[in-house]
This record gives C-alpha cells, structure tokens and sequence, in this order.
C-alpha cells in the first residue's frame, strides 16, 4: 500500500487539527484512504502524518499542489514539511 508520511512542526496544535481535520475532503479528492496522525512524545509541536493513497503519483501531486501549501499557512507550520512517499513491501505478523 502507498503512504505518505510527513514531518512538520505547528506552533499551536489545536489550530493545526482543526486545519488538518477541515482538509479532509480534499485529501480524498487527492486520493488519500486516510491515515494517523502522531505527536512526538519529546516535542508536541512535531506532528506526524501517516496517509495512505490510492497510489504514489496522485500523493505526490497532493504535496505539490497549492492547495496544500495554503493549507499550512493557514495551519500555523513553524516549519516546512517533510515528505517520505513509500510502498508498503511486507506486513509482518506480531
């Protein structure tokens, strides 16, 4: 499965999940299926993304398009993002 995992920093949380959770339909105009989302246990303001996608290519034009780069100005980010595009390979059993 395609995932995009992303890395930033918000200077205020809460702001940053109401962005995040308003952004959600186009997200899936973009082909996202949904994902978790993660705080650093030694830095709150270090958000992490994990989205899956119907497929690399249609993630990658979601992190290059403007409506995300306006979406993170309106997000608060003290930081730019980072983007990881990766195939899952292997799914191990626990």
């Amino acid at each position: 499965m395609p995932v995009l995992l992303v890395r930033h920093r918000a200077t205020d949380y809460a702001v940053w999940k109401a962005v995040f959770d308003e952004h959600a339909a186009t997200l899936r105009a973009y082909g996202s299926r949904g994902g978790r989302v993660f705080r650093s246990d030694a830095d709150p303001s270090e958000i992490w993304t994990l989205l899956e996608w119907d497929d690399l290519d249609r993630a990658r034009l979601f992190a290059q398009s403007d409506d995300l780069h306006e979406v993170m100005v309106s997000a608060g980010l003290a930081d730019n993002p980072k983007f990881w595009f990766l195939e899952e390979t292997d799914r191990p059993s626990p």
